[in-house]
This record gives C-alpha cells, sequence and structure tokens, in this order.
C-alpha cells in the first residue's frame, strides 16, 4: 500500500462524508448537515489529507493561527487502514505545517488511550461550552 500525503487538496463535500463513515467519526460529526459539514471542511485553514490512489482514506482538519494553537478538530482514518500509521503521519504533517504553535484536540472515548502511546499529554484543565449551551 502506498499512501500519498496532500495539503494542497481539500476533497469534496461526498468525499470526505464517505470517509468519517468508513472511520467512524461520522458518528460524533453532523456529516448529514450538508451546510454545517461544508463549512467545516471550508473553513479549516489547515488540512492534510492521506491517498491510496484515487481512495480517501485519511483526514487532518485543523483551525490553526501558525504560531502559538493549531487545533485538531478531526483525525480521521478508515478503519480499513487504521494500524498502519497514517493517522501519526497525518499529526506528524499537521505538526510540521506549524512548527511553533502546541497541537490540540479532544478525544474521542475511543481514542483515549491512543494519544498518549504518540506521544501526547493528558490536560484536565480542559473546558467547553457545547453548542447546545450558553453563557448565562
Amino acid at each position: 500500500m502506498t499512501i500519498t500525503y496532500r495539503d494542497d487538496v481539500r476533497p469534496g463535500l461526498e468525499q470526505a462524508r464517505e470517509l468519517y463513515r468508513a472511520s467512524t467519526l461520522g458518528e460524533r460529526r453532523p456529516i448529514d448537515d450538508d451546510t454545517r459539514f461544508a463549512a467545516m471542511l471550508a473553513n479549516a485553514n489547515l488540512t492534510v489529507t492521506a491517498w491510496d490512489g484515487d481512495l480517501l482514506v485519511g483526514i487532518s482538519r485543523c483551525v490553526t493561527d501558525f504560531a502559538w494553537t493549531t487545533y485538531l478538530a478531526d483525525l480521521a482514518v478508515r478503519v480499513s487502514h487504521q494500524r498502519n500509521g497514517i493517522g501519526k503521519e497525518l499529526m506528524r504533517r499537521t505538526q510540521a505545517a506549524a512548527p511553533q504553535a502546541k497541537l490540540l484536540l479532544l478525544a474521542a472515548p475511543a481514542a483515549e488511550r491512543y494519544y498518549p502511546h504518540v506521544g501526547f499529554s493528558h490536560f484536565p484543565q480542559a473546558w467547553m461550552l457545547r453548542e447546545h449551551e450558553s453563557i448565562p
């Protein structure tokens, strides 16, 4: 298997939706809301993709200032292509695109044990206000 990594192309809506489903990340993202999902893809300012020929097999979708913080909003690899180092390489290339910035993410419950394995530290001080909540 030869994987090609690209940071100069954004996948189309259907390509991305199919990848998110095949990676199980689609269970936790609004992939069936075309407007919202398209905005997620369009407004990420750092996207690294992994390709097996013409098949999109992985994505790192981020928002970054390229100086202080890179928020890794989505890391998705097709289940069929997992355990081949694709996720790790996507993160390496993401970090290389903004080497001065810290890489920050929220782990999916199933991935909590993966991130320490690839060098991430856990910080329990994080806080989140979900989209249906508001500041009183």
